[in-house]
């Protein structure tokens, strides 16, 4: 799960503003502290970027710099939405918008409506399949249901591309995109639709943005009214913007760069839906003053998942394989990856349900373990074999916790408890919150034991299983609290969408698993005409298949099960091959030839304050690593010396003991302590090194540009026995 519904914790809110800044890495502290200006984020999956950009708004709040309410943060699921609210509301940081694009922008629309229109809005439609339906029955179409879903996806392409019928079929042709039908009949059936939806005086979550759009462009007052109450801008996810949602984003900023954006272009994988990293990837050139930091260090999986991943990219090609993070690992060795072939899916299904079984029977908790597959169909055969195996699953992407029926009335249960708890017979013997709970929960249908099988019975059950785990760690992290404290921070979380952890084995799609994370993933189905899927054709759409390969084994912390059928059915024809990108990565098998450059490394890239115009200066600062044991180095002073403290020395005694006598004769000649010429640490890194020329006595820490001009030539003549001794010209 989520970095927050993992934790079983409460945490206290931070005391002051630099506690806010407590645990944070170099890279995610300079996020945290830039708070002026255009900031970009290139993060790698597992870096910490919802940490990162949540303790800027908190920081930011907490100095007084941002004023709660000024602030909009903007990301693309509810859920996500959910967590930063959360979070910053521990952090000390309640009153920040964070908001999905389409919730913040149909607040605007709803609030300003009356004064830009006129009237009452129209109805927001949920679903446009039925609409759709009557727009090919109006055009005498007949599509069956999967062809209404296809044209469905279609005309939402077209809108948050902003493209009208009429331009459909030439802007299907100039973006490549392969047309489920003919494009004039698409074009016919959009026109269709949108002429449907004015008759019955409804609008679609695309015309939101698009209205909204519209009545920013027109209307300046209104524009005017909103670029007052926002004035700092935070967007996650910023690879998966299209172009309807930058436009939007440009007319709330007007003419200001008090922007923040977060996002990897490895992790695009919704471009059939209009998304597109190319915003990500020009933020530099639109905005040349930019700050840029990399997150590289990768707090989520072990080692032996990082290399996986990082080889998955390596043989990426296009423009967003040119900007790939190449992630380090902060962890702890774990165990290598396993690959798994299988016969056919139903022995593949019941091999994982098998081994999920073991690991459940060996103490790892349900929830945290997923089974992630290409597409939606292969479920079923993994919701058999799981609960043939006594293991209990939920689906990724059913209905929100909060919104839940049985989540619902528990809710109405427990807060009749909490206001009229003394006539409750069932409290009479119960003193502690989680017995309360369990008590009150006993009479919606939660038993100590859960329930043989599966089904709505076990799902219920599981939803208020989770309110009563939730019910333990409250009090644990809050001692004396009461029913009604419980059930104030069940109203925060219900606002928030930030659920509890369901005691389940999520059973999910790649995409749908996107920005969550499991102790144990298995990822299914792993073969050619899977994984790529056999529709994807394009160089563009095949490495989108691997990005999302990519994304399925980044979710993984510590285990990774990859799998794979020879063919589809007991008895089949066993035709099929594991998948082409892993090639070279899996044991046994040959590379493919691909990219063998690495990737970006981590650091901040600086621009010019107020350019606009000219190219940028940049300074890129990586991570430094033990040139011993390679370990990321943290600490300032192994920093200097490129190695950890416990790791050996190769010093050169002699060269040392030189350069300490140069530094004393430096230090009385100039009449400054000797460590303002170079501290210990610094003249220990030098001996170490032994430079032989500028660039490399240039790249040891604490050897700066001054320093380099006015020591530069004595030291390199130390390191090479030449120097004669002599006072150097001060400046």
């Amino acid at each position: 799960m989520t970095a927050a519904t993992h934790s079983t914790l409460f945490p206290q809110v931070p005391d002051s503003a630099d506690a806010v800044l407590d645990g944070l890495d170099p890279e995610q502290r300079e996020v945290a502290t830039a708070l002026h200006g255009p900031v970009c984020v290139l993060a790698g999956a597992g870096t910490g970027k919802t940490r990162a950009i949540t303790h800027r708004i908190a920081y930011g709040v907490r100095a007084g710099v941002l004023h709660p309410s000024s602030v909009l943060a903007v990301t693309f699921t509810n859920r996500a939405a959910g967590e930063m609210r959360g979070r910053l509301r521990q952090l000390g940081a309640a009153g920040v918008q964070a908001r999905t694009f389409h919730s913040a922008a149909l607040r605007q629309l709803q609030y300003f409506w009356p004064k830009a229109i006129g009237g009452s809005m129209p109805r927001l439609v949920d679903r446009k399949i039925q609409l759709v339906a009557d727009a090919a029955a109006a055009c005498r179409i007949r599509l069956d249901r999967g062809e209404l879903r296809d044209v469905t996806a279609e005309i939402e392409w077209s809108k948050v591309t902003q493209t009208v019928p009429a331009d459909y079929a030439p802007a299907v042709a100039k973006s490549g995109r392969e047309a489920p039908r003919d494009p004039a009949e698409i074009a016919q059936l959009y026109a269709a639709y949108e002429d449907v939806k004015r008759e019955r005086s409804v609008i679609d979550f695309e015309d939101v943005l698009l209205l909204t759009v519209a009545v920013l462009q027109d209307r300046h007052d209104i524009a005017e009214q909103v670029r007052a109450q926002y004035q700092h801008f935070v967007v996650d996810e910023y690879q998966d913007v299209s172009p309807l949602q930058q436009r939007l984003l440009d007319l709330w900023l007007g003419e200001r760069d008090n922007l923040c954006v977060v996002g990897d272009a490895s992790q695009t994988i919704y471009s059939f839906t209009g998304a597109t990293p190319d915003h990500l990837l020009d933020f530099r050139t639109r905005h040349p003053g930019a700050t840029v930091v990399k997150l590289v260090r990768d707090y989520r999986s072990t080692p032996q998942v990082v290399h996986l991943a990082n080889g998955l990219l390596a043989q990426a090609r296009g423009r967003a394989a040119d900007h790939r993070l190449e992630l380090v690992s902060q962890r702890a060795p774990g165990p290598e990856p396993a690959y798994t072939e299988f016969t056919d899916e139903p022995a593949e299904a019941e091999g994982a349900a098998r081994r999920i079984r073991e690991l459940i029977d060996a103490g790892v908790p349900a929830a945290e373990i997923a089974i992630l597959f290409r597409t939606n169909a292969q479920s079923e055969t993994y919701e058999q074999a799981l609960a043939d195996a006594g293991v209990p699953y939920q689906l990724r992407g059913a209905e929100r916790f909060f919104d839940r029926p049985e989540v619902r009335k528990a809710g109405v249960a427990l807060r009749g408890a909490a206001r009229f708890g003394g006539n409750d017979s069932l409290l009479d013997d119960v003193v502690d919150l989680p017995s309360q709970v369990r008590a009150v929960l006993s009479g919606e249908g939660w038993t100590p034991q859960p329930p043989a099988g599966s089904g709505a019975v076990r799902e219920r059950w599981e939803s208020l299983a989770a309110l009563v785990n939730l019910a333990q760690d409250f009090a644990a992290a809050k001692s004396g609290a009461t029913l009604a404290d419980l059930v104030a921070e069940l109203d925060e979380r219900a606002n928030a969408q930030h659920a509890p952890t369901v005691q389940g084995v999520t059973l999910a799609s790649l995409h749908s698993a996107k920005g969550l994370e499991w102790d144990v993933v298995f990822l299914v189905g792993v073969a050619e005409g899977m994984m790529p899927i056999t529709y994807a054709k394009t160089d563009e759409q095949i490495e989108e298949e691997r990005r999302l390969l990519y994304v399925g084994v980044t979710r993984a912390r510590e285990h990774l099960h990859v799998s794979w059928s020879l063919s589809r059915s007991p008895g089949g024809r066993p035709n099929r091959r594991p998948s082409r990108f892993l090639d070279g990565l899996r044991p046994g098998s040959t590379a493919t030839k691909g990219r063998t450059a690495g990737g970006a490394a981590g650091g901040i890239e600086r621009g010019i304050p107020g350019t606009r115009g000219s190219a940028p200066r940049r300074v890129q600062r990586t991570p430094a690593r033990c040139r011993v044991c390679g370990r990321t180095l943290t600490d300032a002073g192994e920093m200097k010396l490129m190695r950890c403290d416990d790791c050996p020395s190769d010093m050169n005694e002699g060269l040392y003991e030189r350069l300490r006598e140069w530094r004393a004769d430096q230090a009385r000649s100039s009449g400054q302590p000797a460590f303002c010429v170079f501290t210990d640490r610094t003249l220990v890194a030098i001996a170490e090194t032994a430079p032989d020329d500028e660039h490399e006595l240039a790249r040891i820490p604490g050897v700066g540009m001054r320093k380099l001009t006015r020591y530069g030539a004595d030291v390199l003549a130390i390191c090479a026995g030449q120097y004669a001794g002599g006072d150097t010209d001060q400046d």
